[in-house]
């Protein structure tokens, strides 16, 4: 059903003056890039303050004012608790991991895999990660598709195209520092315009302690399915497992120049995600009392609802153009990153070894284009899955968490070898896949903790088949590289 609010001239001219912005940013930036290495990773000389914005604009979506929305229409407080998930991961994975990856010294987040277990695992899990990420983005495009068939009067499937298409002409071109600059930019849109929402949403309905009388369930961290410590134990793990491999985290914590930038640039991206989820959830509790009679197929709308009524016009096109940059943001470093792997891991490695700059640069442009292509497809199925919010939670579970493992705790533990790999990543996707289609008596937290046990288990117990000598001997070298540091770093 298309609830379109026809927006005036004048929020068209906004929307219209952010993409020419974003566009010119990125097309200017494009005449920097010399290289495939400026194009993924700037050259290792991104600031961290700038790195830590581009992260936080990385994970966060139009997901965040459709699911995270809907959880605190429903549930209310909940949604912020669920929502700092992400700020939890963060800080833990800064604090564990930032500091290895620096001391990796690799171009793509799957290069070390080749170190670590051997070229097979790396050319697995590459091709793994690329299409779990094509999923993954999938749901990210689904909810930029709802605001633009929102607010445009256009179809779900003509506002995916629109949405790829903005995001291929800026990325394509500037690559890495394209998405950089424009991050800035959609920073500060998102940001000001989600600030300026609270105190309208919250006026409306007669300021925060009449809220509080009105929904006083709604004031607690721990109503609702969603609020128990089972759901919240299960999402907490899953979100630091599959945050702490994304590629787009691991790659600006690469691109810093030292270790102290990639703490620094870990720890204030987690403090944008302490706060952000407050600012965003507050307007969708306001809009249950404003709102109280939305369908059940419009609760993922309510934050969007809520907005149409209270905005002026102008002002519901800056909305328009915020909620659009986080999604715009974060596809972009998507694309860039996951172009990375196609490029660096699978054509170069499989195909051209030889292969010049240009020839790669042109590579990563049209790997860019075909990733962007399948992802708008995919994104058309999202809503038969049960909305955003049910297929992120189940795309994470089924395949996150198998793909991420191996990474996320190969470059902590030693032992784990190529067999734990396999066996993590056949026997993880198998129980996930048993739990949710054939075993269903069983609940999602239920399922999801036995799918992230037998991962870890058959990771760790696959050193039991034994370790080829070179796999050790590599093996060795690398966490030579990584604690040796540790101890005489200065960065």
């Amino acid at each position: 059903m298309n609830h379109a609010m026809p927006l005036k001239g004048l929020d068209f001219a906004v929307i219209a003056a952010y993409f020419a912005v974003t566009l010119a940013a990125g097309l200017f930036m494009g005449r920097f890039v010399k290289n495939a290495g400026d194009f993924f990773s700037g050259g290792k000389r991104v600031p961290w303050w700038m790195g830590a914005i581009s992260s936080y604009m990385a994970m966060i979506s139009c997901f965040v004012f459709i699911a995270y929305a809907q959880i605190g229409y429903e549930d209310g407080l909940v949604g912020v608790l669920v929502f700092w998930s992400t700020a939890a991961a963060i800080v833990l994975g800064t604090f564990v991991f930032a500091r290895r990856w620096q001391r990796a010294d690799v171009a793509t987040p799957v290069e070390y895999l080749e170190r670590r277990y051997g070229p097979g695992v790396r050319q697995v899990v590459s091709w793994c990660g690329v299409g779990f990420r094509i999923l993954n983005n999938t749901v990210r495009l689904y909810t930029l598709g709802i605001i633009a068939s929102q607010f445009l009067g256009i179809s779900l499937a003509r506002g995916i195209a629109l949405g790829v298409a903005v995001v291929l002409v800026y990325s394509c071109t500037g690559g890495m520092w394209s998405v950089l600059v424009t991050d800035l930019i959609q920073c500060v849109v998102l940001l000001g315009f989600s600030l300026a929402v609270v105190p309208l949403a919250l006026d409306a309905v007669g300021g925060l302690g009449a809220l509080r009388a009105a929904l006083p369930d709604h004031f607690s961290f721990f109503q609702g399915h969603r609020g128990t410590w089972t759901f919240l134990a299960a999402y907490y793990l899953i979100v630091f497992i599959k945050y702490n491999g994304e590629w787009s985290f691991i790659q600006r914590l690469t691109s810093v120049p030292n270790e102290r930038d990639a703490v620094k640039m870990g720890l204030l991206t987690a403090a944008i995600f302490l706060v952000f989820p407050v600012v965003a959830v507050l307007p969708a509790i306001a809009a249950r009392a404003y709102l109280p009679d939305l369908p059940p197929e419009l609760h993922e709308r309510c934050y969007i609802e809520m907005c149409i009524r209270l905005l002026p016009p102008g002002a519901l096109g800056l909305m328009v153009s915020a909620m659009l940059s986080a999604s715009l943001s974060t596809l972009a470093s998507e694309f860039n990153v996951t172009a990375n792997v196609l490029t660096t891991d699978i054509y170069r490695r499989l195909f051209r070894p030889k292969a010049g700059d240009r020839e790669l640069l042109l590579v990563a442009r049209v790997g860019t284009l075909a990733l962007a292509s399948a992802i708008a497809v995919g994104a058309l199925f999202v809503a038969g899955l049960g909305g955003a919010f049910e297929a992120n939670k189940l795309l994470m579970a089924l395949f996150g968490v198998p793909v991420v493992i191996p990474s996320v705790f190969g470059i902590l533990w030693k032992r784990p070898n190529t067999a734990g790999v396999y066996l993590c990543l056949a026997l993880g996707v198998t129980s996930g896949l048993l739990l949710k289609f054939l075993w269903t008596g069983l609940s999602w937290e239920a399922g999801t903790f036995i799918q992230v046990g037998v991962a870890l288990a058959a990771f760790w117990l696959g050193a039991l088949f034994g370790t080829s000598a070179r796999e050790r001997a590599s093996r060795e070298a690398l966490f030579r590289q990584l604690n040796g540091a540790e101890k005489g770093s200065k960065n």
